[in-house]
């Protein structure tokens, strides 16, 4: 395999792969490539009008996508990687790059431009090598490149356009179709790199890694040193000159002689870092990490911040009625995480908050986490103090942690008392908050006149009539019996061509990531996570079908499911299984 010369040297380090898409995953995964997935949180809104070709445009997208993990996981996942790897394909026909489709007569506008021509499909892809200098640098190494591969599509009737367009296989895949899927009916001939038009160049990929840990240390790659926010700025520079693996070496953006060549990064056999088991260290302190979130939080410190432009440690202390020395240390541990800054002015330091915090962390910001933070601290951090019990015996530590059952827990917290109740209904508003606009708009909803989101008591509760319903982080916290009883109970009540929104973390297909999900599977709740074929396979039983599934690179992803008319097998899509070959995107 042409991995496999690479494969001892990336041994021990941390891979990261910086994309959601399944297709991608399964490429690495089949190379023999270990590596853990962070979908980027890179929004594509690049002005295509700047780059000179696609494939420009393709790269720079794929580099940012990269960098932004590489930039975040150290503070959002109290780990650094060492290698991140981001890619993004586009499709283009008479120098149009074709986006998504918006909705199916979209899609038809696309695969009739590409019916009977031939195409491109681009991929970019970036290599970021992470190297941590002494104190808070780092060092980001960037090797990039991009791979074309012409595609011919057949001469398409209308028949055959608008039967493969309902078959929703064409929604959010760029250029309309998957060519791994029913797509490959549409394919006349492929030249080149078939995988790359499935989302993923293996092969120039393999090469390039070849190069990066076998050459010397003056092999060419661009360089960008994180030393603050405005060296951070230089990454969105670091475009022109980066396609097809032709790269130049910057530092501050300046060119970097070929004297200093000897003080770059070495990775390889030469390499002087020490075997540091880094991801094991972060894992050691990171419960010290979430307390201080929850402390400050529940201390309002983010509050008292948001309602000064700064403000000195001692009148921190005085706002939220903590010790001098006790408020610096929080302050201190919250501004080396990147929620808090402290900045200079005359003789004294003042703290404030970052843009994040502003955003996420302030109570009355739109996009406030707090509701969630506050209940993770008073509900969730106590069942895990617990966790050994738990694994144990395999149930939920309520009674342990909270002096009561598991049932008794939730009656008393949740219902005896308005403020608990309150705050327990912010906790779940919080994350709809976050996640709500990206679920919502994950798929062309416009069929649906009416949609009821399930609440309440729904197992005793009679649901009202509509066209879509709503099922939102719910199924994972049900037994199987519990949720017969719901989905029958839903199942009656949806006509053929009813559409169901389920919106839960999705498990990769072996069970591996990501860890928030299986994480939150150790409270012991008597349902389970579950992948897109095991909810596929939950919901098929009940005549639901799976239509679409949209990893948002948010909180929560999205699946949405049509209720099936029983005396109407005809489907493209076919059983469960088929199902998720054919509504998994790219």
């Amino acid at each position: 395999m042409l991995l496999n010369p690479v494969i001892s040297k990336l041994s021990g380090k941390l891979v990261v792969l910086a994309s959601a898409s399944p297709r991608r995953l399964e490429i690495l995964s089949n190379a023999g490539l270990r590596f853990e997935v962070v979908p980027s949180w890179f929004k594509e809104t690049l002005d295509k009008s700047l780059f000179k070709s696609p494939y420009d445009y393709a790269v720079e997208t794929a580099k940012q996508k990269a960098l932004e993990v590489a930039h975040r996981m150290p503070f959002k996942h109290l780990k650094s990687p060492d290698v991140v790897i981001g890619a993004d394909t586009v499709v283009t026909v008479d120098g149009l790059i074709l986006e998504k489709p918006t909705d199916k007569q979209d899609a038809y506008h696309m695969l009739s431009r590409l019916s009977g021509k031939e195409h491109s499909v681009f991929t970019g892809v970036a290599i970021v090598l992470c190297h941590d200098k002494s104190g808070s640098d780092t060092d980001y190494k960037v090797v990039d490149f991009y791979e074309e591969t012409k595609v011919k599509f057949a001469e398409l009737s209308e028949e055959m356009l608008w039967e493969y367009i309902n078959s929703g296989e064409p929604m959010d895949k760029a250029g309309g179709y998957g060519i791994q899927a029913l797509g490959g009916m549409l394919v006349e001939y492929v030249k080149g790199d078939f995988l790359n038009v499935v989302g993923f160049p293996l092969n120039h990929f393999c090469k390039q890694l070849g190069l990066i840990f076998n050459s010397p240390p003056e092999s060419p790659a661009h360089k960008v040193k994180r030393e603050s926010d405005e060296a951070w700025s230089l990454v969105n520079s670091l475009s022109e000159g980066a396609a097809n693996g032709e790269v130049e070496l910057l530092e501050n953006g300046k060119d970097v002689s070929q004297s200093s060549m000897q003080e770059q990064i070495v990775i390889g056999p030469e390499c002087s870092r020490q075997d540091i088991p880094h991801s094991i260290v972060s894992l050691l302190d990171g419960f010290k990490a979430s307390k201080t979130l929850f402390t400050a939080s529940k201390l309002k410190v983010f509050d008292v911040l948001n309602s000064s432009n700064s403000l000195t440690l001692e009148e921190v202390a005085g706002q939220i009625n903590a010790s001098v020395l006790g408020t610096e240390r929080l302050l201190e541990a919250a501004v080396s995480l990147g929620l808090l800054e402290r900045v200079k002015q005359q003789n004294t330091s003042v703290y404030r908050n970052t843009e994040q915090a502003s955003r996420f962390l302030v109570s009355e910001s739109p996009e406030s986490l707090n509701g969630y933070i506050l209940h993770c601290n008073d509900m969730v951090w106590p069942l895990f103090s617990h966790l050994e019990n738990a694994v144990r015996e395999g149930t939920s530590q309520h009674e342990r942690a909270f002096g009561k059952k598991n049932e008794d827990v939730f009656q008393d917290a949740y219902y005896s008392k308005d403020e608990v109740k309150i705050r327990f209904m912010d906790a779940m508003h919080s994350i709809a908050r976050v996640t709500g606009k990206d679920v919502a708009t994950a798929f062309d909803l416009s069929p649906y006149k009416t949609a009821c989101d399930i609440g309440g008591d729904f197992f005793k509760d009679d649901l009202p009539k509509a066209d879509l319903y709503i099922l939102a982080r719910i199924l994972h916290d049900w037994s199987d019996e519990k949720l017969d009883v719901l989905l029958s109970k839903l199942s009656k009540m949806c006509t053929p061509g009813c559409g169901l929104l389920v919106s839960e973390i999705l498990l990769d297909e072996e069970r591996k990531s990501p860890s928030r999900a299986l994480l939150q599977a150790l409270s012991m709740t008597e349902g389970k996570q579950r992948s897109p074929t095991e909810y596929s396979d939950l919901l098929q039983k009940h005549g639901f079908t799976l239509k679409h599934i949209n990893h948002t690179d948010n909180l929560l992803d999205a699946m949405l499911f049509v209720k099936e008319d029983p005396n109407d097998r005809r489907t493209l899509l076919g059983c469960s299984s088929a199902s998720i070959e054919t509504a998994e995107l790219e």
